[in-house]
């Protein structure tokens, strides 16, 4: 069973977003800014309430922009999904989730080394150049799940 449902357009959105994302960061770093995505889809608390599909996780907007960086300015994100990021999509959606975005809700990548909390959100780790950020203990059990 998958972690959450979706649809094939689902699909090239999200393979999208993550070689707009991490592309230089390998299939490893992709499949992380997908973990992410997923896990925004399945979470229901925070800055995450009533977001449940996979566009409204990319097209969210808070603070008056959107969530991703890749949304805002464009970029790589409008090129068209290939087929080896369709299966990293694929693979997150169904089932792949490890450390550190594991659990996380939240990436960066700063230009000094990784906060130890970023708006008030726990550091989970750290792959290449992005630092990965999961909820507080307590505040968001269905990221768990």
């Amino acid at each position: 069973m998958p972690r959450i449902k979706y649809t094939n357009s689902d699909v090239d959105l999200m393979a999208r977003m993550m070689r707009a994302e991490a592309e230089g960061e390998g299939k490893q770093g992709m499949l992380y800014v997908g973990n992410i995505i997923v896990n925004r889809a399945n979470a229901e608390c925070l800055d995450f309430k009533n977001i449940r599909t996979i566009p409204q996780v990319i097209y969210q907007v808070q603070g008056g922009n959107y969530s991703f960086e890749a949304v805002q300015k464009g970029n790589v994100f409008y090129n068209r999904a290939r087929s080896a990021e369709k299966r990293l999509a694929k693979k997150n959606l169904d089932y792949w989730r490890e450390h550190p975005a594991k659990y996380g809700l939240w990436y960066f990548n700063p230009y000094g080394p990784c906060p130890q909390t970023w708006f008030g959100q726990p550091f989970a780790g750290q792959y290449k150049n992005h630092c990965f950020y999961e909820p507080k203990a307590g505040t968001c059990a269905s990221v768990y799940v």
